[in-house]
């Protein structure tokens, strides 16, 4: 019966194994494909079959890149800029937040953050007219700060952050620290926030992709190419006559692998703050 039991069990892990590995397969042959053709002339890239190895093209595609968008690396500051300050933002306020809906007792707590919730259901077309309207009513259209700062709290990370410090945070250690003196912020920043950093990590990552690859946003409040982030500028190459699809492709290569970098050193931390405590009670 263990013999049977075992090679059942092997068969499953064999199974669940490929198509594991069928489906990141499936979900890695584009970006094979965008590293490809950015190393192909768009003559090459257009035959049948397409290039399937690297070619000698990658310098003259970003010559031409360069030439297409002479503010390119001026747009990937901006790119930088904005998803960091976005990043900052999101895990001030959402910690904020989330701690006090986690730790807190107060009138309407369920309703207000039913509320909060409630804001994921809503479509991203349905805000852009209001977006537009208050961001000009501040004078802020054309303002990298008309994109970070309206994103500086999120309804995802609000609940992610209550969920992780009700779960893995004790009451009873803010009420030791609050009976010691400790202010409510001083309470929040030297005690909570700390034991916080796996679900940071999570919301930190989840974030600047978020913001990194966000064109919807920019496409409605930017006008200025030299502020444009980098899918806008990559945008900005289409429709301009012949199309350079190549050039378009270096560019998509150059804007992945600050996304590629983070994501293999956080990795570990998106697991931790998936399915770890920082500590139990």
């Amino acid at each position: 019966m263990s013999t049977v039991a075992h090679r059942r069990f092997s068969l499953d892990n064999l199974l669940a194994y490929a198509i594991v590995g069928a489906g990141s397969l499936i979900m890695l042959i584009p970006f094979y494909f965008m590293f490809i053709f950015a190393t192909h002339t768009d003559r090459e890239i257009m035959s049948v079959p397409p290039p399937l190895l690297p070619g000698d093209a990658f310098l003259m595609n970003l010559e031409i890149l360069l030439t297409r968008i002479p503010h390119f690396w001026k747009n990937v500051g901006w790119s930088v800029y904005i998803a960091l300050m976005t990043t900052a933002l999101n895990l001030f306020f959402c910690s904020l937040a989330g701690y006090a809906f986690a730790m807190y007792e107060f009138r309407y707590k369920k309703q207000l953050f039913a509320l909060v919730m409630g804001t994921m259901l809503l479509p991203a077309f349905v805000t852009m007219i209001p977006t537009v309207l208050v961001m000009s009513w501040l004078g802020w259209l054309n303002e990298p700060r008309a994109l970070y700062i309206p994103a500086a709290c999120t309804a995802l990370g609000v609940f992610l952050m209550r969920q992780y410090i009700g779960s893995a945070i004790p009451r009873e250690l803010v009420e030791a620290a609050r009976m010691d003196g400790c202010s409510e912020f001083g309470i929040f920043w030297r005690i909570v926030l700390p034991l916080t950093g796996p679900a940071l990590g999570t919301l930190g990552l989840i974030t600047f992709i978020a913001s990194w690859n966000n064109f919807l946003g920019p496409l409605i409040v930017l006008s200025d190419m030299e502020k444009f982030t980098i899918p806008l500028a990559l945008r900005s190459l289409q429709g301009t006559g012949q199309t350079p699809w190549g050039a378009i492709c270096a560019g998509a290569a150059i804007a992945v692998l600050p996304l590629l970098l983070i994501f293999s050193v956080a990795s570990r931390r998106l697991i931790d703050g998936l399915t770890a405590g920082a500590v139990k009670s």
